[in-house]
């Protein structure tokens, strides 16, 4: 049961750290989609690396980091949408 509870909190964690990180992002450099494209190029691979573990199976792995790594892409996507939907509404940021 902790077990669930940790998956579902490190998923809403994962979610809202690259909404945030991704929506500071887009304010400051203004670019809509580099924080996904960062996502999939640079942490994605790089969680991976750092999490894979030999003695695991790749249907095990994936079934335990699965719902944080598409959090973090939905929360990546999400700042992206939410700035260009702002800006489209007229708001600016810096």
């Amino acid at each position: 049961m902790t077990e669930l509870i940790q998956e579902i909190v490190g998923t809403l964690l994962f979610y809202v750290l690259f909404f945030g990180i991704g929506f500071i992002l887009n304010m400051l450099i203004k670019t809509t989609w580099l924080p996904t494209w960062l996502y999939i190029i640079i942490v994605l691979p790089l969680g991976v690396w750092h999490f894979w573990n030999p003695e695991l199976s790749w249907l095990a792995f994936i079934g335990v980091f699965l719902w944080p790594f598409i959090a973090g892409i939905g929360g990546a996507l999400s700042s992206g949408w939410a700035i260009r939907s702002l800006r489209k509404n007229g708001y600016r940021m810096f």
